[in-house]
């Protein structure tokens, strides 16, 4: 595989309830305890053994969006990545943008519409 796949995200308009419903449905363990309230699905502490799947997040949009669910490829530089995806007939959505100290997260869709993430700062990534 080129570039890993290293997160998963849904968001939508009730983050809290997707919180408990995915977590209740899927067995998750999901802390939501941060200033954006953004749930932490974390592959370590979950039912699944070590090393099998990805950890990711379950949040709340912004007011109005209807939400989206998508995986995040972690890429050397997320501005070229979303340049690229321009160049073969995706969208940018946003970023690069820092959400936190090392980490720097870009969406785009792709010709179809699909979301897609991008991320650089695997150290620091969501799911760690």
């Amino acid at each position: 595989m080129g570039n890993p796949v290293v997160h998963f995200e849904i968001a939508g308009r009730d983050g809290p309830a997707l919180q408990r419903f995915f977590g209740e449905l899927f067995d998750w363990q999901v802390d939501a305890s941060n200033p954006m309230n953004y749930g932490l699905v974390s592959r370590e502490g979950n039912t699944t053994p070590e090393g099998i799947g990805i950890g990711g997040g379950i949040s709340q949009g912004p007011e109005g969006y209807p939400g989206h669910v998508t995986f995040y490829v972690e890429v050397p530089d997320v501005e070229a990545a979303l340049v690229k995806a321009e160049s073969l007939g995706g969208t940018r959505m946003m970023g690069p943008e820092q959400v936190m100290e090392d980490l720097v997260i870009g969406l785009f869709q792709d010709p179809e519409g699909h979301t897609i993430g991008v991320l650089t700062g695997a150290g620091q990534r969501p799911s760690a």
